[in-house]
This record gives C-alpha cells, structure tokens and sequence, in this order.
C-alpha cells in the first residue's frame, strides 16, 4: 500500500508542475500587461516607464527564466502582486476563498444528502413512482445546463414570486445560520449541487441493484433477515464505496469549477476574483487563482484514492 500511496502522490507533483507550466505559458498568450498602464487616448508611456515596469514584472527576462523565478516565488508562498492595485494576491485569494468554501461546502452537503437516499430509495423500490421520480430528478439535472438552471431560478423564485434575493453572498454582519444569510445561499447551492446530485443518486441506484441482486444478499434474505438491516447492513455499507469516492471529487469539482455560478450570482469568491484577472489582463492574479484551484483539485483526487484504499481493503496496489 505504502508504494501506491508514494506512487500516487508523485503523478500529483507530476501533474502539479505540468499544470503550472501550463497556466504559466497561457498567462503570457492574454497581452501585453504593459498595455495596462496606458492611459486611454494617450500617447504611450517613456522607454524608461517601459524599461522600469518590466524589470518590475521580470518581462525582461526570457520566458524560462521568468518561469523558473514565478515557480520558486510560489513555492515560497509569495504569489505576487496585482498589476493596478498592487495587492498581495495572496491575500485577496485568503479573502476570496471563504466565500467559496462556503459555497462548496453546502453544495456538498446538498449533493450527498439529495443524492445517496434518493439512490437508495431508487434502487429499493425499483419500478415503483419513486423510482421514476428520482430517475427524472438525475435526468434533469445531468442534461440542463448550470447557467440555465441557474437564471430559471432567477427569474421564478427571485423575479416572479419574489422569495429569495437576486445575488451575492448576504451581510456580512449576520450569522451563517440565520436565514436571513442562509436564504442567499439557497439558489446559487441548488443549482451547483444539483448536477453532482444526480451523478451520486445514479451512481448508487447503479451500485445498489447489483448489490442487491448479488448471491449473498438473497442468502440473507433466504435465511429470513430483516429488510431494514438487509438493505442497510450488508447492501448500502458495500454500494456506498464508489459514490462516497465520488463525493470526495465532487467537493474538489465545487470549489474549482463555481466560476460560472459566482458569476451569475455576483458571488465574491475565488471564481469571480479569476473573471476579473482575465478581463484586466491581471497575470500575476490569474496564475495564481488557477494554480491554487488545480492544486485544490489534485489534492482532493490525492485524498479520495487514500481513502478508497481504506474503504476498499481489496483494492489491488499493483
């Protein structure tokens, strides 16, 4: 076990250092972030402006060495500077991050709850109209797009019928668990959890119709075990491996992937702070942000393969 976890750890450093290179090399396709400071209708900056904003940036030097100088910064927790404001980018992603933990936080935990007892349900009573039901929920929510989802319950539970606020991530000053907090979290959560939902309630009804189906459990039965403890004990504790392992990415996919949902609800988290680095030509920021959300995401893969070789004693390590 030892050698796949070192193994595995390794293809994440691996993957890590690719990802960098990548985010690196397409930061420095976006523009010249000299442009910037270029006053709309002017004429330009000196060479001597020009000359001095470049050895502050390192874009005199060749884009390997400023590579290697960006990689050895980040290492050692300096991100940099945005461009305008000269900001730590360090700080506003501490800021920024908050938020969106938050957000992915509750949409796990809106995935998993939705998703693994309607799956259960499902496969249980297979045929029957909850059956159906959940079947159309994970349809529904694997097939219609976030944004779309999104702006439907824009228009319906905050333009229509007026019972949940437009965007952002509410006061400040109010605690997490009021509802007068709470309810801005409620359509941007849905909408985000609701794909990953769908793909656990799958994953599950899928898991437990072989269980199910499977030699000793209608040995069980045979011998007269309760139903409760047949579908609880020996099914769900064997079906429930795979989509806990997917539960585990699902919160990775949350905390990277939001940035269309931020957006939407004018949430202030990593992911609109990463749509603003781009439309300003920020690199300093937009290597960075995309950095932390791969190294969030690899993590997350590291940690589920941990935990599904503890889940799962017969893995094979080979």
């Amino acid at each position: 076990m030892a050698r796949y976890l070192v193994r595995r750890f390794l293809f994440a450093i691996i993957t890590l250092l690719l990802a960098s290179m990548i985010v690196f090399g397409l930061s420095r396709l976006a523009g010249d972030p000299l442009l910037i400071y270029a006053k709309p209708g002017g004429y330009g900056m000196s060479p001597q402006r020009v000359e001095d904003l470049s050895k502050k940036l390192g874009l005199d030097k060749p884009l390997a060495v400023q590579y290697l100088v960006w990689l050895g910064r980040v290492l050692t927790g300096d991100l940099g500077e945005t461009i305008v404001a000269e900001t730590p980018v360090s700080r506003l992603i501490g800021q920024r991050m908050i938020p969106t933990l938050q957000l992915g936080l509750a949409a796990s935990v809106f995935a998993i709850v939705l998703g693994l007892p309607l799956g259960v349900v499902s496969a249980v009573k297979r045929g029957t109209g909850w059956d159906y039901f959940a079947r159309i929920l994970a349809l529904v929510g694997q097939a219609a797009p976030q944004f779309w989802i999104a702006m439907m319950a824009i228009l319906l539970f905050a333009i229509i019928l007026g019972w949940l606020p437009v965007a952002t991530a509410g006061p400040d000053d109010v605690p997490l668990w009021n509802w007068g907090k709470l309810r801005y979290f409620v359509m941007p959560v849905v909408t985000l959890g609701w794909g990953p939902a769908a793909a656990i309630l799958r994953l599950t009804r899928s898991s437990m119709l072989d269980v199910l189906d499977s030699e000793y459990v209608k040995l069980a039965r045979a011998k007269g075990v309760n139903s409760n403890s047949v579908i609880w004990k020996h099914a769900f504790g064997n079906a429930v491996l795979q989509p806990l392992t997917v539960a585990a990415l699902t919160l990775a996919g949350f905390i990277t992937g939001a940035v269309v949902i931020e957006r939407i609800f004018a949430w202030p988290g990593i992911g609109q702070l990463t749509i603003d680095a781009v439309w300003n030509n920020d690199f300093p920021t937009l290597t960075s942000t995309v950095l932390v959300l791969t190294a969030i995401y690899v993590g997350m893969n590291f940690l589920a393969d941990i935990g599904y070789v503890y889940l799962n004693p017969t893995i094979r390590y080979s």
